[in-house]
């Protein structure tokens, strides 16, 4: 049973790509993703508001999975699930 709930339990990491432009934040959301197992998730911060689209573009050429973005006033949050390929 503990090995199956090992499994289920997602790391959760988060990257700072404010004041980064594009295309820093998807360079850096690759090299970040490229040391996570598949089923991690990442939660980028970026003020670039071209990571709204950039980066669930890049996900989905590489098998990844944008969970959620919003806004808080100039920070854009997008949570993203690292996939398997």
């Amino acid at each position: 049973m503990t090995g199956m709930w090992e499994a289920s339990m997602a790391a959760s990491e988060s990257l700072d790509c404010r004041n980064l432009l594009c295309p820093m934040p998807v360079i850096r959301t690759q090299a970040a993703v490229a040391g996570m197992a598949a089923g991690d998730e990442l939660e980028i911060v970026a003020t670039d508001p071209g990571v709204l689209e950039d980066i669930p573009a890049w996900s989905r050429v590489h098998g990844h999975e944008v969970i959620e973005t919003r806004e808080s006033g100039q920070e854009i949050y997008v949570r993203l699930r690292v996939g398997s390929g």
